[in-house]
């Protein structure tokens, strides 16, 4: 029977051991796929294991990209793939000093951030999260809606001022009946159309194509829908067409008692002329996820109690958070291993 032989030699120092690693952590990194993070500190954990395991993850989040690139000029040029966070734009500067890129990952259902002509000029494939926020998107959509309407954090307001004689609180509105307008019936609009039928909500819809096979009035221009209705639901992307699309004139169609909820971009609203419109009391109120200059808020919403503010925070849920994570590896597994990817764009 053999032994093991006597171990006389002593374990390296600590600070070997961990040179050991790091230098074992180098090659292995040098054989993985480089993707680069684009998104606020914190971004990585957005992937999890076993895909932050699978490629090497460079983050630049301390430095803007063009000063990242000239400092790691090498990295750069061989990074394949970027994920990136929602609010963090991709231009065509920032995509010409990645000459190796193949593949933007999106964590977010729009993709306004993300120069799509040059990444088609370029070939270089976009994948975004598809579908997977439209429930929670338009969850929230009806949450802003019910809150102004019934004044549900105006009142939550009033009462931890110790204002408690509700005699002295302006009356609500009744949501059950109202008609609501919703520009863009994609898989939100009409999740969240599904939501208001069961509020007796009378529902129609501008888009840009009339829905064969759906049974709501389509209205061909925005300034017609809000005519015919007293709530607009913005649901819609944001491009050329769409940018300030809710301008004053469809604000007074909409009328004086009317309320706009934007879950969709904040530029698809002129926003100075909506706090206009709130201040002088154009339009009843306004729910709003989103805002023309995000991160920024303008200051003047924060004083009107006619509307309702949220942080961007339709996809906030940790089922959707959990989901994502899972979205955003298998897409970059699936691209890596030449098949198609899970939710493309282009």
């Amino acid at each position: 029977m053999h032994s093991l032989p006597h171990q006389t030699s002593q374990p390296p120092p600590m600070e070997d051991q961990n040179q050991c690693t790091t230098e074992d952590q180098q090659m292995q990194n040098l054989n993985l796929p480089e993707v680069l993070l684009h998104g606020p500190p914190g971004f990585s954990s957005v992937l999890q294991p076993p895909y932050s395991q699978k490629f090497h993850l460079l983050n630049h989040s301390s430095l803007p990209l063009h000063q990242f690139a000239a400092t790691h000029p090498h990295h750069c040029a061989a990074v394949a793939a970027v994920l990136c966070d929602g609010g963090y734009p991709l231009t065509a500067d920032m995509l010409s000093l990645l000459p190796s890129l193949r593949l933007v990952v999106t964590a977010s259902a729009g993709t306004d951030h993300v120069d799509l002509d040059e990444c088609r000029r370029r070939g270089i494939q976009v994948a975004g999260a598809g579908n997977l926020f439209s429930e929670d998107v338009a969850d929230l959509a009806v949450a802003l809606l019910i809150d102004v309407v019934m004044k549900i954090s105006a009142a939550d307001r009033s009462l931890r001022k110790r204002h408690v004689d509700s005699r002295a609180f302006t009356l609500a509105s009744k949501v059950t009946g109202k008609r609501v307008g919703i520009v863009g019936l994609g898989r939100i609009g009409l999740e969240v159309a599904h939501r208001l039928e069961a509020l007796e909500c009378m529902v129609s819809y501008n888009s840009r194509k009339q829905k064969p096979f759906v049974p709501y009035p389509f209205y061909s221009t925005v300034l017609e829908l809000a005519t015919n209705t007293n709530v607009l639901v913005l649901c819609c992307s944001l491009n050329d067409q769409t940018r300030h699309m809710i301008n004053r004139e469809v604000m007074l169609a909409l009328g004086k008692g009317g309320v706009i909820v934007n879950v969709g971009r904040g530029a698809l609203i002129d926003q100075k002329q909506l706090i206009n419109c709130l201040m002088e009391g154009e339009i009843g109120g306004a729910g709003l996820d989103v805002f023309e200059n995000e991160p920024l808020v303008d200051e003047h919403f924060f004083s009107l109690d006619n509307v309702v503010l949220s942080p961007h925070a339709g996809f906030s849920t940790l089922d959707s958070y959990l989901a994502i994570c899972q979205l955003l590896g298998r897409n970059l597994e699936a691209f890596f291993s030449n098949n198609t990817l899970i939710t493309p764009v282009i």
